[in-house]
């Protein structure tokens, strides 16, 4: 397995936390299925506890875990500040070993973008399987493919978002140009970074996994699971072709 590709300002949990600011839409979801599917709960790929603390100032107990020790970092002062106890653990997600099971165990916001291949998928799920009780439940969300933003010409930039560079020197503008290769189904998206008036950028890579509706079905059946729920978006609507999300919800068989 090669390492994740995590040494670049979107995992500088700072930085994470402005580009992702106005993103809560998923927070209720998973309050929804803590309260359904009980406690302890794991969350994969946790960044700066964006959904863990929500979780666990609702009283949950939540270990959150991340490969990225800026994002943990910036986790446990957003704890301390909210006053709550969670259990952070730096590890990947491919190749963890925590001694103990959960009820709830999910991966969110398209975090399975960063398995690029069948060897890191099927690592991540044997750890799964072996971190979650028997009537426990593993949720993935992830992206609906759409062709027209894969096949964009990879000579245009498109805009991602604007904020506050967190050091106080004025606006970030972030916009992306991508190149999607069909066969790896990997999409090599560039973000490109504007500082405030430097006249030069930073641009970084971000290569995200494609997983298509019923390739993911089929990979999670593979390795063991059961899908019991596929929603197309965080209000629990049934998955549709023009689904934004894929929200897969199930167990080991």
């Amino acid at each position: 397995m090669k390492p994740p590709d995590l040494d670049h300002l979107y995992f500088d949990g700072q930085h994470y936390d402005m580009l992702t600011r106005e993103f809560i839409d998923d927070i209720p979801f998973y309050s929804r299925m803590a309260k359904k599917y009980g406690q302890p709960i794991l969350e994969l790929a946790c960044g700066t506890g964006r959904i863990t603390i929500p979780l666990a100032r609702k009283g949950w107990q939540v270990t959150g875990l991340d490969p990225t020790e800026s994002m943990l970092t910036e986790a446990r002062r957003k704890a301390a500040s909210a006053n709550v106890t969670i259990e952070w653990i730096q590890a990947d997600c491919r190749d963890f070993e925590l001694g103990k099971k959960f009820n709830l165990i999910f991966f969110p916001f398209n975090s399975i973008a960063v398995l690029h291949d069948s060897e890191d998928i099927a690592a991540c799920f044997n750890c799964v399987r072996n971190h979650l009780k028997k009537n426990g439940r593993f949720i993935i969300d992830i992206f609906n493919p759409r062709f027209d933003i894969l096949m964009r010409n990879p000579n245009e930039r498109f805009p991602v978002t604007e904020y506050p560079d967190p050091t106080g020197s004025g606006q970030v503008v972030v916009t992306e140009s991508n190149v999607y290769d069909r066969a790896s189904q990997i999409n090599y998206i560039k973000w490109h970074y504007k500082f405030g008036d430097a006249p030069e950028e930073i641009v970084e890579d971000l290569n995200l996994r494609i997983f298509f509706p019923q390739e993911l079905d089929a990979l999670l059946q593979l390795h063991g699971f059961e899908i019991e729920n596929k929603f197309g978006n965080f209000d629990e609507t049934p998955f549709v072709s023009d689904s934004p999300k894929q929200v897969v919800v199930c167990r080991k068989r």
